[in-house]
């Protein structure tokens, strides 16, 4: 079959000239010759999936340039991009229907008068330390999410934890019921060791750690892989959350190593767990909490609780500064002690409201 006009290969692909011109203008679907005498836009027949394909994306309502996105990748990159895509747009169709319940109830004289009990206040920090030329750390803080990913394995590090955070961030739109945010965080861990694979070139391979805390009402999920850390301070007693996923850690939970030992080993920092190293699937810690008033979460890179002690850690969450000069108290601790890596924490208080 020959080249098909503008008018022929509109109608066969369902749709209208001025849609198509549209996607030549885009740059999504250029004609594949243009008449030198009519100057009219001539298409292959074999383009006609690719029309149907960007006129489908519209109808689900996908932007422009994330279409293009998915135009210009593989197909099974594409379809892991579109179904990154819809799940955001459920988690954001789901918390405005909530919303909207909540005004009717509100309006109508049914509803209680706060959405919420608790909240977060928060503040983070990301600092390159002194030895580091780059800062492959992340970190991010909202009243429903917070974040630490540390990236490493050579100049693609610092991309990998940026991916890690950007897959969870959607989660924060949706105001989940406590039953299900293990089963949204497990799955957007499962897209941002996608997201870190897809970043792997011949060159380098990037891997990243994560701890997260995603928030509904005052149900807390966290997730955990590899060594970055979470802690909670309560009633004036410091607990760690998490465990890290290292070959050295590892020899201490089977007692062949003791924890001093474990802190001056020459591989305490290999990790056994990693978004991006590879394997079939993901093992990520995920665990189910309750927030209190009063408490106090730390989320911190190694960079900070491999050089500042369990008691100068407690020393400075058990003062009554605010989450920014905390913060500001924790960078400057590990500063003191040599600044050997990248830093990143966010501190976050959970107050009445």
């Amino acid at each position: 079959m020959g080249l098909l006009t503008i008018g022929a290969f509109a109608q066969a692909a369902g749709l209208t000239p001025k849609a198509l011109r549209l996607y030549d203008e885009l740059g999504l679907l250029p004609p594949t010759a243009i008449d030198p005498d009519s100057g009219y836009r001539l298409y292959d027949p074999d383009q006609l999936g690719q029309a149907r394909l960007i006129a489908q994306l519209r109808r689900i309502g996908m932007p422009w340039a994330e279409i293009a996105t998915v135009c210009h990748s593989e197909p099974v990159v594409a379809a892991e991009l579109i179904s990154s895509y819809w799940r955001k747009v459920t988690a954001e169709t789901a918390a405005r229907g909530r919303l909207a319940t909540f005004l009717v109830d509100q309006m109508s004289g049914k509803g209680s008068t706060m959405l919420e009990t608790i909240d977060f206040r928060y503040a983070v920090g990301c600092d390159a330390g002194t030895v580091r030329e780059t800062n492959e750390d992340a970190v991010y803080a909202s009243s429903r999410l917070l974040a630490v990913a540390d990236g490493m394995r050579g100049p693609g590090g610092a991309e990998a934890s940026a991916a890690t955070i950007d897959a969870l961030k959607p989660l924060e739109l949706a105001d989940l019921p406590a039953a299900e945010l293990l089963t949204v965080l497990g799955d957007a861990v499962a897209e941002a060791d996608r997201r870190v694979r897809r970043a792997a070139t011949d060159d380098h391979r990037p891997i990243s750690t994560l701890t997260a805390i995603l928030r509904s009402g005052a149900q807390l999920a966290l997730v955990h892989i590899g060594d970055t850390r979470a802690y909670l301070l309560r009633d004036g007693e410091l607990f760690q959350l998490t465990q890290d996923h290292t070959y050295v850690q590892s020899l201490v939970g089977q007692g062949k190593l003791s924890c001093d030992e474990a802190a001056s080993h020459e591989q305490r920092t290999l990790l056994v767990r990693a978004l991006g190293a590879g394997g079939p699937q993901i093992e990520a810690d995920l665990a189910l909490r309750t927030a209190l008033a009063g408490d106090r979460y730390l989320l911190c890179s190694d960079g900070l609780s491999a050089v500042v002690n369990r008691a100068a850690l407690y020393s400075t969450l058990n003062t009554a500064a605010d989450p920014e000069h905390t913060v500001q108290q924790l960078i400057e601790l590990a500063y003191a002690h040599g600044g050997p890596d990248n830093i990143a924490c966010v501190v976050a208080d959970v107050v009445a409201v």
